[in-house]
């Protein structure tokens, strides 16, 4: 059957169905009696974001010197407008979606997000810097400061995350995780916005690694690719549903270095100021400071033309 004809004949019969979908499940439309934002617009604010943290590095062009305070002004305000306008949507859907009986005013508490987060920006900019600085200090491939801002997916991965995580501190819903995802979808470093992550903050090579949403990792923490930082299990409740809101995920504290591969889990897992965990350890219990933590030596067979 030609394309013309099939639509003509059982397009309708599609469109029917898809319509009678979204009309029984509304929770997954965005068009349930407000205008919940789509991801492109979230990606759209959170680039706006990025541009002002690190001028002319990701998108827009880098403004003279005298120019910066009236450049940052407009941007901030359009950003911070169109955000605001996001985050009250995801308040009242996540009203709409847990039947909230005494709801509070969403465009208050959007409007309180947005500014804790625009205050935030100077501090946040600080720390990225001083994540930079760890990563240029902890590769030696690295030839300068900008390479790693331009080119690095830790960094890019980490400054999304300094930008999700006061949001998350507010209680907004869905935008911090659509941000945290993004970076996950450009660098396939998946941080959950909730983490908290202390400065100089160096992720090497970075796919793979996971960092779960109540872990909390210290200062000038190096971790390399595929590291995870999970949790043991999922308690439940009575009636068999996941128990939220309490601490999953292992705690990383000050200077410590986790090797390529490391799997460690718990949320009451914490490994000591200054550790060393060697690269595909498994690690489910708690380790000094200066403790350095390794598989054996695995015994390798070689073979030459065939013996």
């Amino acid at each position: 059957m030609k394309l013309i004809e099939w639509m003509d004949k059982s397009l309708p019969g599609v469109v029917e169905h898809l319509a009678r979908s979204v009309k029984l499940h509304p929770t997954t439309s965005t068009q349930k009696r407000f205008s919940l934002a789509g991801q492109k617009e979230v990606h759209t604010v959170l680039d706006a974001f990025a541009a002002i943290l690190f001028p002319g590095c990701h998108n827009g062009s880098a403004q003279p010197a005298e120019r910066l305070d009236m450049a940052f002004h407009v941007q901030l305000r359009s950003a911070a407008a169109a955000l605001t306008d996001q985050v009250q949507s995801a308040f009242r859907y996540q009203c709409e979606f847990e039947q909230c009986k005494e709801c509070g005013d969403c465009r208050k508490k959007a409007e309180a997000a947005v500014i804790f987060l625009i205050e935030s920006l100077p501090a946040i900019r600080d720390v990225l810097q001083r994540d930079v600085q760890a990563a240029y200090d902890g590769d030696p491939a690295a030839r300068s400061l900008m390479e790693i801002v331009m080119s690095y997916p830790g960094l890019q991965a980490i400054s999304v995350h300094r930008i999700a995580h006061p949001l998350y501190l507010k209680g907004v819903p869905l935008i911090p995780r659509i941000m945290s995802e993004l970076a996950h979808s450009r660098t396939g470093i998946d941080i959950h916005p909730g983490a908290k992550i202390g400065g100089g903050f160096f992720i090497d090579h970075g796919t793979g690694v996971v960092i779960g949403e109540t872990c909390i990792i210290g200062e000038n923490v190096k971790l390399y690719q595929g590291v995870t930082l999970g949790a043991l299990s999922f308690p439940k409740d009575e009636h068999g549903n996941p128990i939220k809101g309490i601490k999953r995920h292992p705690e990383v504290r000050d200077h410590a270095t986790i090797y390529a591969g490391a799997t460690i889990l718990g949320g009451e897992t914490v490994v000591g100021d200054g550790a060393v965990i060697g690269g595909n350890v498994w690690l489910t219990h708690s380790v000094p400071a200066n403790a350095k933590v390794y598989n054996q030596q695995p015994q390798p067979v070689i073979q030459v033309d065939g013996k």
